[in-house]
C-alpha cells in the first residue's frame, strides 16, 4: 500500500512538473483601488467575495504581494513592463501623477516591451478588457502610438483612460482643488477689485474709467464660462468606450457596464480555446465613480462600494466558470491583485465612504505606507500550484511580468533591466525565500523608501526618507488634497531615515531608534548602498508626465461624431445583455 501510494505522488509531481514546463493560458485580473482588506480571503467578514477567495482556496495566496507604485498610471507601467516606473518615464515630478484626459501625448513609451508583446511572438492571442490608463495619442490622433495594440495587444474593448467621479453625472468631481485655484481665487479677487474701484469712485477718491469696469466683469464672465465648458464637456471628451480604434460608446454608460465587458471577455475565450491566450481583464471597480447594475445594487452591507466590490467578484466567477466549462482551468495560470491600496480620502460630502479597507496597514492609494502599496496577489493553477498555499516573502507586481513570460517560452530582454523576478521557484517550493533582498518603494518619481528581507532573517525592515503630512490632525490619509502628494511641504523629511521592522510591527507604528535597536546604523548603512547601487541603474529618459505631456490637446482629441460642435455622441454597445447568476 506504501508503494501504491509513494507511486501516486511519484506520478502527480511528473505530471505536476510536466504541466509546469508546457505553456498555460493567462488570466491576469486587475483591480482597481482595492484594498487588501476587502477580499475574504484577507480577512474581511462582511463583504462576499466566494469566487476571488476561491483563488485563494485553489491557489497560492501572497500575504506580501507589493504594488510597485501606489498610483493608477505608475504601477500599471511597472505591472505590463516588470521594471520600476520611473525607467520608463511613467512617473510624475509634479502634483499630478496620473493622466486625466484622453487627449494627452504622454503614455507608455513604443520602446518599452510589455509581456502581452512578448506573448505575441510566441503566437498567444491576447486581450485587454477594460481600463487601459497608459495614454493613447503622440503627435496625432491617427498614430495611436501609446494604445494597446500597439504595445502586445490583438484586441481591446474599454476605457482609455480611468474611470472618474466626473464620467458619473451628480458625483461630483475630482478638480475642486484646481478649480479652487484657477477659478474660485481668481473670481474673488476680481469681485474684490471691482467693489474696491466701485467705493474709490463713489467717494471721489480717483477716477475710474467703465472700460475698467467692463474688462474685470468681461474676465470674470470668461473664466466663469470656461469653467462651465469645462464641466459641461469633460464627460464626453474623456469617458468614453473604445473597441481597438474605434470608439463605440461617447460617453460611457455605466449600465450594465461590468456585465458587458465580462460577456466580451468570455467570448474571447471561448474564440481562443484551441490555441494559447492570454487575457489581461483591467476592472474600472472600484475606482470612483462608484457603479453596480441593478442586481447588485443595494445587496451589499457596504452601500455602493460593497455593491461595486461584489459585483466584480461575480465578474471573477463568470471568467472562472468559462474556463471550466472550456476544461481549461486546468492549463490556465489565473492571478488575481489591485493596482495598489484602497483610496481612504474617497469620502463624499454626505460622509459616505467610497473607499475600501487596507485591514490593519496604514495609509492608503497614493503613499508608502504599507496601505498604500500591499495589495491582495493570488495565483491559481490546479495541479502545478498547491492549493491553500500562503507565502509571506516579498513579492511585486513586476514578477508576473518575467513569470509569464518564462512560461510563455520566450526569452527575457536582455537590453534592459527588468525588476520583476520569477515567482515560479517560490511558488512550486524550489526557493523558501524571495528573490528580492530590496525592494525601492517611489512616491511618483522620488524614491520613498526602501525594504529589506536580509538573508537567514526573519526580518523585513523598511526606511522612510520621508512621509507624507496626513491631515487634518489624526487622519489616515491627506484628505485636503484628496490624495498625499510626493514633494515640497506635503511631507515630512527623516534625518536619519524612519525604521521599521514589519515582521514585528506590520502596522508601522513604533520605529526603531538605536536605542532599540542595537544594529540601527548598520542596518541604514546597509540599506543606503542598495539605494545607491539601484540608483546607478536608473537613466534619464523623457518625462511622460511632464505638463506638456498631460495637458488636452484639441488634436488629439478622439470623437465619434463632429469634434466642432463638442457633442461627441455615439453608442454601439449593448445594454441590455442578460445577467446569469
Amino acid at each position: 500500500r506504501k508503494m501504491k501510494i509513494f507511486l501516486l505522488l511519484l506520478l502527480f509531481l511528473c505530471e505536476a512538473q510536466s504541466r509546469a514546463t508546457s505553456r498555460p493560458n493567462f488570466v491576469v485580473l486587475i483591480a482597481d483601488d482595492l484594498g487588501i482588506g476587502d477580499p475574504g480571503c484577507y480577512g474581511n467578514k462582511t463583504l462576499r467575495t466566494p469566487n476571488i477567495d476561491g483563488l485563494a482556496k485553489g491557489g497560492v495566496k501572497l500575504t506580501q504581494h507589493l504594488a510597485a507604485s501606489p498610483l493608477c498610471t505608475p504601477s500599471r507601467a511597472a505591472l505590463m513592463t516588470g521594471r520600476y516606473s520611473i525607467r520608463s518615464g511613467m512617473a510624475s515630478r509634479s502634483r499630478v501623477g496620473v493622466f486625466l484626459f484622453s487627449a494627452s501625448s504622454g503614455g507608455l513609451p513604443s520602446s518599452e516591451i510589455t509581456f502581452a508583446k512578448l506573448l505575441k511572438t510566441q503566437g498567444y492571442a491576447t486581450a485587454l478588457i477594460g481600463k487601459w490608463h497608459l495614454g493613447i495619442h503622440c503627435h496625432n490622433k491617427t498614430d495611436f502610438c501609446h494604445h494597446p495594440l500597439n504595445h502586445g495587444f490583438d484586441y481591446f474593448h474599454g476605457l482609455p483612460v480611468t474611470n472618474l467621479r466626473d464620467c458619473k453625472p451628480g458625483h461630483g468631481t475630482v478638480f475642486m482643488s484646481g478649480i479652487r485655484l484657477l477659478v474660485f481665487i481668481p473670481l474673488q479677487v476680481i469681485a474684490i477689485a471691482l467693489l474696491t474701484l466701485a467705493v474709490l469712485k463713489w467717494l471721489g477718491l480717483c477716477h475710474v474709467p467703465p472700460a475698467v469696469f467692463f474688462c474685470l466683469i468681461f474676465l470674470a464672465a470668461l473664466i466663469l464660462a470656461s469653467l462651465l465648458c469645462f464641466l459641461h464637456y469633460f464627460r464626453p471628451l474623456n469617458c468614453f468606450l473604445v473597441r481597438n480604434y474605434n470608439i463605440t460608446q461617447q460617453p460611457l454608460s455605466y449600465d450594465n457596464l461590468t456585465q458587458r465587458l465580462t460577456e466580451d471577455a468570455s467570448q474571447f475565450i471561448r474564440r481562443n480555446a484551441k490555441k494559447p491566450f492570454l487575457l489581461v481583464m483591467s476592472y474600472l471597480h472600484v475606482h470612483t465613480a462608484l457603479f453596480a447594475s441593478k442586481d447588485f445594487a443595494g445587496k451589499s452591507q457596504h452601500g455602493i462600494y460593497g455593491d461595486a466590490v461584489e459585483e466584480m467578484d461575480w465578474s471573477v466567477g463568470q471568467i472562472m466558470n468559462v474556463l471550466e466549462e472550456l476544461s481549461l482551468a486546468n492549463d490556465t495560470l489565473v492571478y488575481f491583485t489591485s493596482d495598489q491600496g484602497a483610496h481612504v480620502e474617497e469620502v463624499t460630502s454626505r460622509g459616505e465612504v467610497h473607499g475600501g479597507s487596507n485591514g490593519i496597514y496604514k495609509g492608503g492609494k497614493a503613499n508608502n505606507w504599507e496601505g498604500g502599496i500591499r495589495v491582495p496577489g493570488l495565483l491559481r493553477w490546479p495541479g502545478v500550484l498547491q492549493a491553500g498555499l500562503e507565502i509571506h516573502e516579498p513579492t511585486t507586481n513586476m514578477d508576473i511580468f518575467p513569470t509569464v513570460v518564462k512560461l510563455a517560452g520566450s526569452p527575457l530582454p536582455e537590453d534592459r533591466i527588468i525588476d520583476g523576478r520569477d515567482l515560479m521557484p517560490l511558488l512550486l517550493g524550489k526557493r523558501q525565500r524571495s528573490e528580492h533582498e530590496f525592494l525601492f518603494h517611489y512616491c511618483n518619481f522620488y524614491l520613498n523608501a526602501v525594504r529589506w528581507h536580509p538573508p537567514n532573517s526573519t526580518s523585513i525592515w523598511k526606511a522612510f526618507f520621508f512621509t507624507p503630512k496626513f491631515a487634518p490632525e489624526g487622519a489616515n490619509g491627506c484628505f485636503p488634497t484628496h490624495v498625499c502628494l510626493c514633494y515640497g511641504h506635503f511631507v515630512t523629511h527623516h534625518h536619519p531615515p524612519l525604521l521599521f521592522d514589519l515582521s514585528k510591527d506590520p502596522r508601522e507604528r513604533n520605529p526603531v531608534s538605536p536605542t532599540t535597536e542595537p544594529r540601527f546604523q548598520e542596518i541604514l548603512e546597509t540599506m543606503q548602498r542598495a539605494v545607491d547601487r539601484h540608483a546607478q541603474t536608473v537613466q534619464r529618459v523623457p518625462n511622460q508626465l511632464s505638463l506638456g505631456n498631460i495637458l488636452w490637446k484639441p488634436w488629439l482629441q478622439m470623437c465619434c461624431s463632429s469634434f466642432f460642435s463638442l457633442s461627441c455622441q455615439c453608442d454601439q454597445e449593448t445594454q441590455d445583455g442578460p445577467v446569469s447568476h
